[in-house]
């Protein structure tokens, strides 16, 4: 084959043609009209249309978000594009022909024959994997405090040695999964366990906490949402489901779900098809349901406030996480853990007339109000070793109580004394029983009952106007 140096090889239809072929990334040429000219093949991987269905139609077939933005905004032209002449590195989402959207980093330029403009040439980089990739390292970094023990829970006791036994088996399956367990047990960590211990791990991990998210938007943080679906609906968005696919996505508090959204995902669960606000075409999802509750779900169920079909759905494989209470060896293990985490200086023991003190209550917040417990006596300790003094009051509180009621116990013993439901928690919902406990540890501070409950504070004020709860007549008084 011979080869001449001096053939303008450029202007070649068949140049042409074969750099539009191999080039990576999506690419469209559109008239002024906006009307698609060409596309290339990597145009066909990336959308899901066929050549032959794209051109001739109007670019507007792959619902770009910024590319809609852009149409209302040209001046002169029908599109911004045709007023600026480029548009360079802009961050969007198309919508494949299955429904499914694509992060995309798009450049468009006008084409010009001499003075004039011909149309514009558009390229387009499918950037999934990055916003993946970012999402991950997010995540992880949320994650490095909890990296030590068993997936991050902490213990040796046979109680947890059987949780993380349970936590195996189950990771294996792709049945719905539901960890039930009191406020602080560390539901998060164990539902992150299982992700981790399951064929899913290479997979995304979503998660969305039921209690903080008002009623309205449920639907849209679930399924995601197509532009102009409702009010201050600007752009597309990819919902948890979606965002899902191929992995597992953890819904806390999952007692909190309004049962019209218990409806939506029954609907999802049985079928493994959800559809966007504002859009009805099905999208299939490839997910593993996970969902944990400090509540009795078959209690709710009973009082008809909770969908029986949808809890028969989810509690498929239930996990039980023990109460701190249940497992008071593992104290002194999780002390010399948080203690070790922390980065003031100085001794970081506990003196042992404090751990006896620590170890008698009985920590209705659980692991995440030990750890909170001991990052106030940490401070208060200063340099030196955390006394019983340095403990936060209702602690040691509780302590005095239960040695006053063992040295009077006889003088008082034959007493009659008329129980109080809102101390014993007797007559009262348990939910509002232990929002008012949280309450008065807290001294009325919503943001630290939220931690004592381990909850958002979202959720304490949610739980304040379900039962009545005034701070000045029922906590603080």
């Amino acid at each position: 084959m011979e080869f001449d140096p001096n053939i303008d090889i450029t202007g070649s239809e068949e140049f042409l043609r074969t750099l539009y072929d191999t080039i990576t990334e999506g690419l469209l040429v559109v008239d002024l009209k906006g009307r698609i000219r060409m596309a290339n093949p990597a145009m066909e991987r990336l959308t899901g249309y066929r050549l032959e269905e794209l051109v001739g139609r109007a670019c507007s077939v792959l619902r770009c978000d910024v590319c809609e933005v852009s149409r209302k905004e040209g001046r002169d032209h029908w599109c911004r594009l045709f007023d600026k002449g480029l548009e360079m590195r802009k961050q969007c989402t198309i919508i494949r022909k299955d429904g499914g959207c694509v992060p995309v980093l798009k450049n468009a330029s006008l084409l010009r024959d001499g003075d004039r403009v011909i149309g514009a040439v558009e390229t387009l980089t499918d950037i999934s994997e990055i916003v993946q990739r970012d999402e991950t390292i997010r995540q992880l970094s949320q994650k490095l405090s909890a990296s030590a023990g068993f997936h991050g829970l902490i213990g040796r006791s046979p109680a947890m040695l059987k949780l993380f036994r349970a936590l195996e088996r189950t990771a294996q399956s792709d049945a719905p999964v539901i960890i039930y367990g009191e406020s602080g047990t560390g539901k998060e960590l164990a539902a992150r366990a299982i992700h981790e211990l399951s064929p899913r791990r290479h997979g995304p991990y979503i998660q969305l906490n039921c209690a903080a998210i008002n009623e309205a938007l449920f639907e849209s943080e679930l399924f995601g949402h197509v532009k102009g679906a409702f009010t201050g609906a600007i752009r597309h968005r990819q919902g948890r489901f979606e965002a899902a696919h191929g992995g597992d996505l953890f819904l806390d508090e999952i007692g909190d779900v309004p049962q019209s959204i218990q409806v939506k995902l029954l609907r999802v669960l049985e079928t493994q098809h959800i559809e966007r606000v504002g859009d009805h075409k099905p999208i299939e999802v490839d997910v593993r349901f996970i969902a944990a509750t400090n509540r009795d779900l078959s209690k709710l169920v009973a009082d008809g406030e909770y969908r029986e079909d949808f809890f028969y759905r989810i509690n498929v494989l239930p996990v039980h996480i023990p109460p701190l209470r249940a497992r008071k060896e593992d104290i002194p293990l999780l002390c010399d853990h948080f203690l070790q985490q922390s980065r003031l200086p100085g001794d970081t023991g506990l003196a042992p007339e404090a751990m006896n003190v620590i170890l008698a209550y009985d920590w209705p917040g659980n692991v995440r109000e030990l750890r909170s417990a001991l990052e106030f006596a940490r401070t208060h300790a200063g340099t030196g070793l955390i006394r019983v003094e340095h403990l936060p009051p209702h602690v040691t509180m509780s302590e005095r109580n239960s040695v006053d009621r063992s040295l009077h116990g006889n003088a008082v013993a034959d007493r009659p004394v008329a129980p109080n439901p809102l101390t014993t928690g007797e007559g009262m919902d348990a939910e509002k029983f232990e929002l008012l406990d949280a309450l008065r540890k807290a001294g009325g501070n919503k943001s630290e009952a939220a931690r004592i409950l381990g909850v958002h504070r979202g959720t304490v004020l949610n739980r304040m106007r379900k039962h009545g709860v005034d701070l000045t007549r029922t906590v603080i008084s």
